[in-house]
């Protein structure tokens, strides 16, 4: 402990430091602010198992059980409706799951409904649909008399008529391969690029178009799509070819 004297000379030490401006005390020693300073590592607390991870739903896989155990049209239309992995169904208004005869000996399949048609829950009901029943109509085909049978890819109005994703073609298949399989036509209509890419692997349409093909063992015919002739109305004298063709092979 400081004596007396000590002590009011180390206050008077320190008063004298104050007056000039010193702010700060200093050690004996320097330190070197610049050195590296070992870091004690971190603790990792333990993490809880939950057990193995949860596996992710596979669309396609449950398209394809959900289509294979469809006896019937009703019932894959059931199994369409009730299908959850396809967002598109959620912005939809309807479903769209066909019109016409499912007797009869053309199937045409489409690619997905428009405005109109997700209005009306049927296929081919706006402007191109109405220039697909003069073109069908013109060989003696039409829905009304039972002759032609009329479907969908998909069976949901994606967001602004956009094409729809490879994805959502994929997880759609299966019910579209149940669905011709059941109504067993003569004949199939490929109509459009979508269609294509799903019942034949490929587009092209427009170089595709008046080749026969064949599809779960039947005679199919690529065909352009009416919307496509309402834009380029100089193709209509090959739709007219590829309707003739038609004529011919039911012949």
């Amino acid at each position: 402990m400081l004596d007396t004297d000590a002590f009011h000379d180390a206050l008077a030490a320190l008063e004298w430091q104050v007056d000039l401006g010193v702010d700060e005390a200093i050690q004996d020693t320097p330190v070197n602010r610049y050195e590296e300073q070992p870091v004690a590592p971190k603790k990792v607390a333990a993490q809880p198992d939950h057990g193995p991870a949860v596996q992710t739903t596979d669309p396609v896989a449950v398209a394809k059980a959900a289509a294979g155990a469809s006896a019937d049209l009703n019932g894959l239309r059931a199994a369409m409706s009730a299908f959850e992995e396809c967002d598109l169904k959620r912005g939809a208004r309807n479903l769209v799951f066909s019109d016409g005869n499912p007797g009869a000996r053309v199937m045409i399949v489409g690619e997905a409904p428009g405005r109109d048609e997700d209005i009306a829950g049927k296929p081919f009901v706006g402007r191109a649909g109405q220039l697909l029943d003069r073109m069908f109509g013109a060989i003696g085909l039409s829905r009304g008399d039972g002759s032609l049978y009329i479907t969908n890819v998909l069976p949901w109005r994606p967001p602004q008529n956009r094409d729809p994703s490879a994805e959502e073609i994929a997880m759609m298949r299966p019910f579209l391969h149940r669905h011709i399989q059941i109504a067993a036509p003569d004949v199939l209509i490929v109509m459009g690029n979508i269609s294509a890419d799903a019942l034949l692997g490929r587009r092209g349409i427009t170089r595709m178009r008046g080749k026969w093909a064949e599809v779960q063992g039947r005679p199919a015919l690529p065909m352009v799509h009416p919307a496509y002739l309402l834009r380029n109305p100089v193709a209509k004298r090959e739709a007219w070819a590829d309707l003739l063709a038609l004529k011919d092979r039911l012949d």
